[in-house]
């Protein structure tokens, strides 16, 4: 299938080749609850913690003695049935993250995005050439495509020497402050976002790193 790509201003400046495996997979709703769960669960940072009868302070020493006194007999006053005392079966610091097979998760996003295509919420621009560092460049970019919530997509570059990589600088920090807008390397595009947000504008050279990557 071929769908138009345009230029920054909207207007049209040829066609691109979608795979029908990447962008015409049938949409398949229940993967997406699954893999928008299992994405949550692996952010969760799992810090939470109660302390336990042996790690509150104090309650060393027998409140009173065993009998003769016609209470009930305690052994220290950090039990979990008293003020200040320890809880039981508390949260404890934990991972959330689960495995999630890697076939079911490269179905998912080919699901979202032949969605996506599908609604007609899917645009590719020829790239994401912004002359300098502006939001409000981001903001009448995005206006003229016509999709002002909208997750930007574009290539990163890896450095030879030190092997790091080099996002678009100008698109990613001219986004950066938009709330209704989100970047996002091509390496980085998942199911959550592109659900979050109405449109999804790749870059070319996105599309074809995408239909690569997920076609291997």
């Amino acid at each position: 299938m071929k769908i138009e790509v345009v230029d920054l201003k909207n207007k049209a400046t040829g066609e691109i080749e979608l795979a029908e495996s990447v962008f015409g997979v049938p949409v398949r709703e229940h993967l997406f609850w699954e893999v928008v769960n299992w994405q949550r669960a692996k952010r969760r940072a799992g810090t939470h913690q109660t302390k336990t009868r042996g790690q509150v302070r104090g309650g060393g020493r027998k409140p009173w003695r065993q009998k003769g006194t016609g209470r009930a007999r305690q052994g220290t006053i950090r039990a979990p049935h008293w003020v200040g005392g320890g809880t039981v079966f508390g949260p404890q610091p934990r991972d959330y993250g689960y495995a999630m097979p890697k076939k079911k998760r490269r179905a998912a996003l080919c699901s979202a995005l032949s969605m996506k295509l599908g609604n007609g919420q899917l645009k590719v621009v020829d790239n994401w050439e912004l002359p300098q560092i502006k939001t409000k460049l981001a903001i009448e970019t995005l206006s003229n495509l016509e999709a002002p919530r909208a997750l930007v997509v574009d290539v990163t570059s890896r450095n030879e020497g030190d092997n790091s990589v080099t996002h678009n600088e100008n698109l990613r920090l001219s986004v950066r402050n938009l709330k209704e807008a989100k970047y996002l390397a091509v390496e980085g595009l998942n199911v959550e976002d592109i659900l979050r947000y109405d449109y999804v504008i790749l870059s070319r050279s996105a599309v074809e790193q995408l239909q690569e990557a997920l076609q291997s």
